[in-house]
């Protein structure tokens, strides 16, 4: 077993564990289900859109040429000669000065090349004026001027949105091929955790890191399958992580990480045989955090303190899952904000803050969301991304600039003023 704990870098820490993940197989779904899955081919046009020339507004349909020379004090007139709504076209060729009454996303057809916007024109019965020319093709969608037949419309790897979706349907996809979600084992492990329903007793804990990292997956659109706890017994550890490899594509262990007597994790991935990528990463919480690699399935060694576990998560577990389900952007997004609040421990550790990030006055600030130990839970509670302080011999002060880690785009407390 490797005792010698030397911190390394949580950028170099995270490349360890996502250049050894491969992406799953992939398998074929129907398009109405392929909504948060990601797409495990290139999906091509099957036509040219749009796939005729089409009005891009409600108006006239004119030949250019009949508008030359119209201007405020030469007004030219057009005889609306017949009406193309949605849907239909006509075959009737347009004489000089003919119109075509026309409505947005009808074919135009081939006798007319331009079109008139209705607010563009003076209105009395069937003829109508306009005080300006008109260029060959203005306001019409021309053929293949959004994707051609053959062209790659979205790539593989990609998000598949509600668009996406739409896509699919646009071009006929009734089934797509998109990569396996991997299923994760969860096993919270320590003699101290006990069930949410069970009493508390002196020295015991209600297991939080489970159904935690159960949300946390859930909000990756991912299954998590949650085993019993275990107490610090190694036999029974090792039977039930070998239980568990033989039914799931990563794992997740909490606690047991340290090196303390009841802390057999370490033993356990020596045990089994897999490579251990790291014990040590340079930040704070979470710095005893362990990953190993058993052939091609990862285990995420992550601690028992609520904070450092989700962290460990969001840094370590997030990306190499992303990318075991074939996803091209597997990193949280970043941002640069405001810090807004105190935060003048120092530490030579990069430090993660559980945050509460807001947006006003046109500025992000981020503040440090209460009690910030790396035992705490309620201020994950609070929060909708991480702090990111560099190590240092200072603190960080309000006011200072800070990069923040969104893990949580689906609240806000601030709307857009227009």
């Amino acid at each position: 077993m490797n005792l010698n704990r030397t911190p390394i870098p949580v950028t170099e820490a995270v490349d360890r564990v996502v250049d050894r993940i491969r992406p799953l197989s992939v398998e074929t779904v129907s398009h109405t289900e392929s909504y948060g899955r990601i797409l495990g081919e290139d999906l091509k046009a099957t036509m040219d859109v749009p796939l005729f020339d089409k009005s891009a507004m409600d108006g006239f349909a004119i030949r250019a040429e009949d508008s030359a020379g119209a201007s405020g004090e030469n007004r030219i007139e057009f005889d609306v000669v017949a009406e193309v709504p949605a849907g239909s076209t006509s075959d009737y060729e347009l004489k000089q000065n003919e119109a075509f009454r026309i409505m947005t996303g009808a074919p135009v057809p081939e006798s007319a090349d331009a079109v008139v916007m209705f607010e563009q024109t003076r209105q009395a019965g069937n003829t109508f004026t306009v005080r300006k020319a008109f260029e060959a093709g203005e306001n019409i969608a021309i053929r293949g001027e959004e994707c051609k037949e053959g062209e790659v419309i979205v790539p593989r790897g990609t998000f598949i949105n509600p668009g996406a979706v739409a896509t699919l349907a646009t071009f006929g996809y009734k089934h797509v091929k998109v990569y396996r979600q991997p299923v994760v084992g969860i096993l919270a492990t320590g003699s101290e955790l006990v069930d949410i329903d069970a009493p508390l007793e002196p020295g015991k804990i209600r297991n939080s890191n489970g159904p935690m990292i159960l949300s946390q997956l859930k909000r990756m659109n991912m299954e998590g399958r949650m085993y019993a706890l275990e107490a610090d017994d190694f036999e029974a550890l090792l039977a039930r992580v070998k239980e568990m490899l033989g039914e799931v594509d990563a794992i997740i262990t909490t606690g047991g990480v340290s090196v303390g007597d009841y802390d057999h994790l370490p033993k356990l991935y020596e045990a089994l045989g897999a490579v251990e990528l790291f014990n040590k990463v340079g930040m704070r919480p979470g710095s005893v955090t362990t990953i190993s690699m058993l052939e091609g399935t990862p285990l995420f060694g992550l601690s028992g303190n609520p904070s450092a576990c989700y962290t460990g998560f969001e840094l370590f577990a997030r990306p190499a899952l992303l990318k075991m389900m074939g996803h091209d952007r597997i990193h949280a997004p970043i941002l640069d904000a405001v810090l807004d609040g105190d935060f003048k421990k120092a530490n030579p550790f990069t430090r993660f803050v559980r945050a509460e990030i807001d947006y006003r006055d046109g500025q992000v600030y981020a503040s440090p969301a209460g009690f910030n130990k790396s035992n705490a839970v309620t201020s994950i509670a609070r929060s909708n991304g991480i702090i990111v302080l560099p190590g240092g011999t200072r603190g960080y002060e309000k006011g200072d600039g800070v990069q923040v880690m969104m893990t949580d785009m689906t609240t806000g407390t601030t709307r857009f003023e227009l």
